[in-house]
């Protein structure tokens, strides 16, 4: 198991939302699907668009860039219409309220 680091608390962030976060350098997206929480690097691998701006689908449990709209499950990272190609995910603890994401 990694590390576990404390990125915000549940009251941040509204089902529906992302947030994005910086950790150790790295920007971190985190994501709000009707109370379950997920984590995906910020980045889109097309054009680097901040994927925590993007839009939320709470019905399919995916985030869409805000750039140039490719679409990320939030469950695997992988990009919805090119299977393999995805952005690193993390686990996500929740304890309380705090939303803890874990890092190697």
């Amino acid at each position: 198991m990694g590390r576990l680091i404390k990125v915000a608390n549940k009251s941040d962030l509204e089902s529906g939302n992302g947030l994005c976060i910086e950790v150790d350098g790295r920007a971190i997206a985190v994501f709000n699907v009707n109370g379950e929480y997920f984590a995906l690097d910020n980045t889109c691998i097309h054009r680097g668009g901040p994927l925590g701006e993007g839009f939320v689908d709470t019905v399919n449990c995916t985030v869409q860039c805000p750039w140039h709209g490719w679409i990320y499950s939030l469950q695997t990272g992988e990009a919805t219409f090119n299977p393999g190609s995805k952005v690193e995910k993390f686990a996500v603890l929740v304890e309380g309220e705090d939303i803890k994401v874990e890092f190697d």
